[in-house]
């Protein structure tokens, strides 16, 4: 029997295990740590399916300098960091074109547009229909200008037909009646659900996977072994060796270190991202709510309410500054005056990001038998149902269903 090799247990890697498990393709899936402790374990729960707009659009960059400069800014570069960073922003400002961002525009609507299409039926094979909720996102505006400042997310979603209404200060307050009185109105994205608990939702599809017969293997991955144009196999730090006819790579912010072992570079850097867990909040919310002009979300999961939003850039390595943490926190008090800050954890993950917000999904071009998985950056939960049906198609050779020719890797 073949043997599928899948890196990377996080939700993309784990929902691509079980989407070849459950086609009859026998898989391993190896990951130095337990299924889901990475990025997915403290995402923000949400299938943002409205965030799919290139982040290198002009109502964005042009306001990076100002975020930079300032502490607690939504955006920080650690300065040690900002020399390996310059190659990254090159192609990140050569995204921003405004033909080049149409582009963009379409291709993340496009995956966007098929979220449902494919976590419904995911959801509803694995026993998990439940971990969705039916309550969309508000997101949140003190006046007219912060409204008009956010206009042009707006009216993406109008051209790409994504639903979305429009609500006055008393239908806010009607639908979240602990949110401040400040808040002058707000915009309903009703498809925007969330997941009642990210991390189990991961468990969940990871013991379906092992019930179909997968396997799973701790280790981390140093290298791959290599005949010609074919991987043969992966190299684990501690010397073992794992067998493969076919790979897949879907290790989040560690893709790059290895496809540069096979001479296929990526430019694919980590936005370290930062949450509280609140567990005693002392208010109510069944919506998740996004304040756009103070970069900051909170979503009702894991039993409590978390706060994050924030972007860092520092690499994989450098270790985690919680002041972040604090800050969302501190913006969040804003929305919901009422919020106690008691019973918390934080947390800080790695999101795996290209310069044109697009995730990289298909086969690679030097090597004939890996498929990517990666790059997903803040929609990884959100891609994930989509990405394996993609991958699933690949791996079988049926034809997926959309034009994957985009997320490939030649782009780059």
């Amino acid at each position: 029997m073949t043997q599928t090799v899948v890196i990377g247990a996080g939700i993309i890697g784990v929902t691509i295990a079980y989407e070849l498990q459950r086609r009859g393709i026998s898989v391993t899936l190896v990951d130095r740590d337990e299924p889901g402790r990475g990025a997915s374990f403290g995402n923000m729960a949400s299938i943002a399916v409205t965030e799919f707009m290139p982040a290198s659009r002009p109502a964005v960059w042009r306001q990076m300098p100002k975020w930079l400069l300032d502490p607690e800014g939504p955006v920080r570069v650690r300065p040690s960091y900002m020399p390996k960073l310059i190659p990254w922003f090159a192609r990140f400002l050569a995204a921003s074109r405004p033909s080049k961002l149409r582009e963009l525009e379409a291709q993340g609507a496009t995956l966007c547009a098929r979220v449902y299409d494919d976590l419904l039926p995911l959801l509803r094979d694995t026993g998990l229909s439940d971990m969705l909720t039916d309550e969309g996102c508000l997101a949140l505006y003190a006046d007219d200008g912060e409204l008009a400042a956010d206009r042009d997310h707006i009216e993406i979603l109008e051209r790409f037909a994504f639903p979305h209404r429009h609500l006055s200060r008393e239908e806010l307050k009607a639908l979240e009646p602990d949110i401040s009185d400040r808040i002058a109105r707000a915009v309903l994205f009703p498809q925007n659900r969330s997941i009642r608990d990210p991390y189990k939702l991961v468990l969940g599809i990871f013991e379906k996977f092992l019930e179909l017969g997968g396997e799973l293997i701790k280790g981390d991955v140093a290298a791959f072994e290599r005949s010609g144009h074919r991987l043969t196999g992966v190299r684990l730090a501690d010397g073992r060796t794992i067998v493969a006819d076919r790979l897949i790579l879907a290790a989040g912010a560690f893709s790059a270190r290895l496809s540069s072992t096979i001479g296929e570079p990526i430019p694919l850097e980590t936005e370290r991202g930062y949450h509280t867990q609140i567990m005693s909040p002392g208010v109510g919310l069944r919506h998740s709510i996004i304040w756009p002009a103070k970069a900051f979300m909170v979503t009702p999961t894991a039993g409590g309410l978390r706060v994050g939003g924030t972007v860092e850039m520092a690499g994989l390595d450098a270790p985690p500054d919680y002041r972040r943490a604090k800050i969302t926190v501190k913006r969040a008090r804003e929305a919901l005056p009422g919020l106690k800050v008691e019973d918390t954890s934080e947390w800080m993950g790695r999101r795996p990001a290209f310069p044109d917000t697009i995730p990289l999904i298909g086969p690679s071009e030097k090597v004939s038998n890996l498929l990517y998985a990666t790059g997903h950056g803040h929609l990884g939960l959100t891609y994930a149902a989509t990405t394996a049906r993609i991958i699933g198609d690949l791996a079988v050779g049926a034809l997926p269903p959309l034009d994957i020719k985009p997320y490939r890797v030649g782009r780059f």
